[in-house]
């Protein structure tokens, strides 16, 4: 039951990793706390699986705990919260939830921040001049790079069409509503690639796509973006085809994974056309997802910031050799 998993999140999850960082708290660290359903609770309110009292009670009593311990453990440490990407929170009332959700934790004196784009795609793009709106402007206006769309969450009434304008929409509905000033930090580990899916929705192993922007401090705009980081590990699979790649596992009946989720069978996913090899299960190594993320690289994407002296970017966009993956 919840009860008894909110027992154990605290007491066999958080508490040791809290007095690890208790014992090394003379190093900096930055902390990446992402309970995935945070999101999930903003926009899947009436799914029974992630909106249900219990769930939202053991959430709600789980992730406060969390940040109170680490912060006790480590004073000095950089602890940003899960928010998701602007294809899921983008849209304003999805936003506002989330940030009404968060505020009512009373933690927020204790985070640096949030962290988004964990395990996605979503293209990093062109920070936004302050008060261009890609969607009330003209189409001269319109015509600008941060504009850029490729995901066409502007056509959905969603301002979020990058992860940089998705950022200062969060930091900025945060501290309109709470008065708090938020950093955010931004994954970059697959997003070098802007349009590689058919579909923006498909998250799961996803063709084509490359590791993005090298981490740095050196963001388009450092008031209020710490850090690109590569967050998810660059080749660790999304989640499985529904047949395994090695089947031998005594466990795994017929060679069929027990954790199939048929995100992972859309046509954008690596496993879903003949000839491509099956995805290993969420987390395992995915040795030809790998060679992909290389050959598409893109290391620097040359955003900035018209308005706010973004920094430059750290190298020159970067391909890598395209010899085909092997299965």
């Amino acid at each position: 039951g919840c009860a008894d998993g909110l027992q154990r999140y605290r007491h066999h999850y958080v508490d040791p990793f809290a007095s690890v960082l208790e014992t090394y708290s003379s190093v900096p660290a930055a902390v990446v706390l992402e309970p995935d359903s945070l999101p999930n609770l903003a926009t899947n309110a009436d799914d029974p699986k992630c909106g249900s009292g219990a769930t939202q009670a053991a959430i709600e009593a789980g992730v406060p705990y969390a940040i109170q311990t680490l912060k006790a453990a480590c004073a000095d440490c950089a602890i940003y919260l899960d928010a998701a990407h602007g294809g899921w929170l983008g849209w304003e009332n999805n936003l506002d939830d989330f940030v009404a959700r968060v505020a009512g934790f009373g933690v927020l004196d204790a985070l640096r921040g949030f962290a988004t784009n964990v395990a996605n795609y979503q293209p990093l793009g062109e920070l936004c001049p302050e008060g261009l709106d890609c969607i009330d402007v003209d189409d001269a206006a319109r015509q600008h790079a941060c504009c850029a769309d490729p995901c066409d969450s502007l056509g959905q009434w969603n301002r979020a069409n990058n992860e940089l304008n998705y950022a200062r929409m969060l930091v900025d509905a945060v501290a309109a509503a709470t008065g708090a000033d938020a950093r955010v930090i931004i994954d970059t580990g697959r997003n070098g690639v802007a349009d590689e899916r058919a579909d923006c929705s498909n998250w799961c192993n996803i063709r084509g796509a490359g590791v993005g922007q090298l981490p740095t401090h050196a963001t388009a705009n450092a008031s209020f973006i710490d850090a690109y980081f590569w967050l998810k590990t660059p080749g660790e699979s999304d989640g499985c085809t529904q047949t395994l790649p090695d089947p031998s596992d005594a466990w795994k009946a017929n060679g069929t994974c027990p954790r199939f989720d048929t995100g992972c069978a859309s046509p954008d996913s690596l496993g879903a056309l003949d000839g491509e090899p099956f995805a290993p299960e969420a987390g395992a190594w995915f040795d030809y997802q790998i060679k992909q993320l290389a050959q598409y690289a893109v290391f620097a994407s040359g955003a900035g910031d018209a308005d706010d002296g973004g920094a430059a970017p750290v190298s020159e966009p970067t391909a890598l050799p395209t010899a085909e993956p092997t299965r």
